[in-house]
């Protein structure tokens, strides 16, 4: 890759069906990452005001994979499937580096994320100090972190170069035996950036397990710790480390295949090793969004509250285009029969969601507006003083033969 003609000779390693494979798989990978981690920011955006400090480092996380997927992604697609690398040296030397920085923020930033789990379980009394602003301030040092090992093959300790598939750039993993700089930058890489963080969130994690462990024993002997956890830490704790689980099983191929060809012979490593590394690599960009959104119970129900939200708008201006009486499925009368509410009776009235409304529903309605709408038969029910209506389907057969 010494001058600009050469950038052009960087072919696959691989066969075509392989390349094209590779690239398939990784358009689905980012049309999901993007689809998953935006929906997660969206929704951490909409709940700022009552964000956790600890989920500051979920929304990190979200950031750094989709830098990921917008940096790489994009440029890796179109030369997997024309079997070669498509761009110059400088788009080489960019994609490596955006490939370095979003990679180690988000490991380091799931290091950070244990750390402060087991601070909170642990040491409770500690942990409940920790506040929003010490979580920006960690965030702001897991990028300066990251940032200074990305930063570090453009000064000239360690060097970028193509991946040995030859469709994708990265850290030359061939230039340690040729050069120290190099070697000592890969060492350290190695262990300040895998070694370092496997160890301390595996650590945290076992603390936190025999502090959880401990607890609940203490808990069924009726005794009151003062480090129970409570349910919304262990749910966190769960989800945390369910995406550690799954970021290290993603990254550890690419580790394993590349101190291979760091420290032994760069020739020995199959091309299609590295290949199939980097796929997984890449799959660590889906694993947080699908965690979170699925598992986590405050943003599941702030993304069903705002897709609701949204279909409403969605359905009134279909609605108001459609009806010459707009806004009627606004009406207090509907808002109220949308609500679910229990009689004096003990009879449920839960009319769904806004049956009685057609607009919701069916955009089109009965013939376009509300009072299309054949009405539901009611029954007045009195008890005592006080009176209450209620659909007369909701009533027992023997009452409904009495009303008919």
């Amino acid at each position: 890759m010494g001058n600009a003609s050469e950038t052009f000779i960087l072919v696959s390693r691989i066969s075509k069906e392989n390349d094209f494979l590779m690239g398939t798989i990784y358009t689905v990978f980012g049309v999901l990452s993007v689809l998953g981690n935006g929906t997660l920011l969206f929704v951490a955006y909409r709940k700022k005001s009552t964000l956790k400090p600890a989920e500051f480092f979920v929304v990190n996380l979200a950031i750094s994979d989709l830098g990921m997927t917008t940096a790489l992604f994009p440029l890796a697609i179109p030369s997997a499937f024309a079997h070669m690398w498509l761009f110059n040296k400088i788009t080489c030397t960019i994609y490596a580096f955006c490939g370095v920085l979003f990679g180690l923020c988000s490991l380091t930033n799931l290091t950070v994320l244990s750390s402060v789990c087991w601070l909170k379980v642990c040491y409770p009394n500690h942990g409940s100090k920790f506040s929003s602003s010490h979580a920006s301030l960690m965030v702001a040092g897991v990028w300066c972190y990251a940032g200074v090992f990305a930063v570090g093959p453009l000064s000239g300790w360690g060097q970028y170069g193509a991946e040995p598939y030859g469709t994708a750039c990265c850290i030359d993993w061939h230039a340690p035996s040729e050069n120290s700089s190099a070697m000592s930058y890969i060492m350290c890489l190695f262990f300040f950036c895998y070694i370092v963080p496997c160890t301390v969130i595996f650590l945290s994690y076992t603390f936190i397990l025999m502090t959880v462990r401990g607890s609940r024993q203490a808990v069924q002997q009726h005794m009151s710790p003062q480090n129970k956890i409570t349910n919304a830490h262990a749910l966190i704790i769960k989800l945390s480390v369910a995406v550690c689980i799954g970021f290290l099983t993603a990254w550890s191929p690419y580790a394993i295949v590349s101190m291979w060809a760091a420290f032994g012979n760069p020739v020995t490593v199959p091309p299609m090793a590295f290949a199939l590394a980097a796929i997984f690599a890449k799959s660590s960009t889906l694993y947080n969004p699908i965690v979170y959104l699925l598992f986590k119970p405050n943003f599941r129900k702030s993304l069903c509250r705002d897709m609701a939200q949204c279909k409403s708008m969605f359905c009134a201006c279909f609605c108001g285009q459609s009806s010459p009486q707009k806004g009627v499925c606004r009406d207090a009368h509907f808002k109220d029969e949308c609500n679910s509410t229990r009689l004096s009776n003990g009879l449920p009235e839960n009319h769904g969601s806004c049956r009685h409304c057609p607009c919701p529903a069916s955009p089109l309605g009965h013939g376009g507006h509300c009072e299309g709408h054949s009405p539901q038969q009611t029954a007045r029910i009195l008890k005592g003083s006080m009176h209450s209506e209620v659909a007369v389907s909701q009533l027992s057969n023997e009452l409904q033969s009495d009303f008919l």
